[in-house]
């Protein structure tokens, strides 16, 4: 009795079962992943809509520099911040109205600064200048 030799086959292996395997894990990886930004704030101040207010008779003029230089009535104040005591008391009443008109890009501290000098003069009326935006209707067009 003669047998015939076994022919040996090569195993194959089935990759569709595996792909689908895996197309459904980067399906599910795609789905579950989230995309953030870190958010991040874009300030552009000041501007304000609303009314002008009329002019007062007493009115002192205090400009804020965005590197942080004062002036006060467009008169510059050389001392910095230790100079506005000195300047706001010789030209501020009791009747003055003080209007600090800051450049958007000042720093907090040096609006801080003009503030705490009013109150060391004793102004107890303090405004803010700012420009109209372009949808006010008090807008210059």
């Amino acid at each position: 009795m003669r047998f015939k030799a076994r022919r040996q086959d090569d195993p194959d292996i089935n990759l569709i079962p595996f792909i689908d395997v895996l197309l459904v894990v980067v399906i599910f990886l795609m789905l579950s992943t989230t995309f953030s930004k870190p958010s991040e704030l874009s300030l552009r101040l000041p501007s304000a809509n609303g009314q002008t207010p009329p002019k007062r008779l007493k009115e002192l003029m205090l400009s804020v520099t965005a590197d942080g230089r004062y002036a006060l009535n467009n008169s510059p104040i050389n001392a910095g911040a230790a100079g506005l005591v000195p300047a706001l008391s010789a030209l501020a009443s009791p009747d003055s109205v003080l209007v600090i008109s800051a450049d958007g890009r000042a720093s907090h501290q040096s609006v801080i600064h003009v503030m705490e000098a009013a109150r060391q003069v004793g102004l107890s009326q303090v405004t803010f200048a700012t420009q109209a935006t372009a949808n006010s209707p008090t807008a210059l067009r």
